[in-house]
């Protein structure tokens, strides 16, 4: 049966293995042979990461195709904004196109670990905490709508991916459990047999093709 770890990621851990530069990786944290990360969270963001020792169900896992929900706590720079908020879940325009509309709430602080380094704070410049619930994974994604609404993301903690969760895990913890897939994974058979189908037909099809 396949089996999952859920990392929390430190601050300043790349989501790989191996570095040629020196910077720290997952090597450093995970002992298990086999484990490699369904997706992939920033080097200066910390949280949530996935690892499965099934190579196709880590594709699975991270394809967009499943949607599933990633939930960030986001300490922002700058004072509560709702006009911002209302911009974030409507859709923000990126050099990579329009986001899909995001769930945002404004959040007390959470209680989490100390960062290390610690923020530097502004003495004059307020900060907030947003959550941030997105099903897209956009390239520093989260970073660039914050910015895009003049809300510069000082810490970013991704809190869950579908129904997985930090739970308890302090930075460079992990825990393992069965691969328990989510309902949008399973495919009823009528479907799988139509995929199926389609994707011989198409080979059928494109092989009679003269050149």
């Amino acid at each position: 049966m396949s089996s999952l770890i859920l990392l929390n990621k430190p601050f300043k851990v790349l989501s790989q293995f191996t570095d040629d530069t020196g910077r720290s990786t997952l090597a450093e944290l995970i002992d298990r042979a086999g484990f490699y990360p369904a997706g992939r969270l920033d080097y200066d963001s910390e949280g949530l990461l996935l690892l499965t020792d099934d190579g196709k169900l880590q594709h699975e896992i991270a394809h967009p195709s499943h949607k599933l929900t990633k939930v960030y706590w986001v300490q922002v720079e700058g004072a509560f904004n709702s006009e911002a908020v209302r911009q974030l879940e409507a859709g923000v325009a990126l050099k990579d196109g329009l986001t899909k509309p995001a769930r945002v709430r404004h959040i007390s602080e959470p209680t989490i670990w100390q960062r290390k380094p610690p923020i530097r704070y502004r003495q004059a410049i307020p900060t907030h905490w947003l959550e941030i619930s997105i099903t897209e994974g956009r390239n520093r994604q989260v970073r660039r709508m914050t910015a895009a609404v003049n809300l510069p993301t000082l810490r970013l903690i991704r809190c869950s991916i579908g129904p997985w969760s930090l739970k308890n895990l302090m930075p460079g913890e992990f825990c393992i459990e069965p691969l328990v897939l989510p309902p949008s994974f399973k495919k009823p058979a009528h479907k799988r047999r139509n995929n199926m189908l389609h994707r011989a037909r198409t080979v059928k099809a494109t092989s009679g093709k003269k050149s």
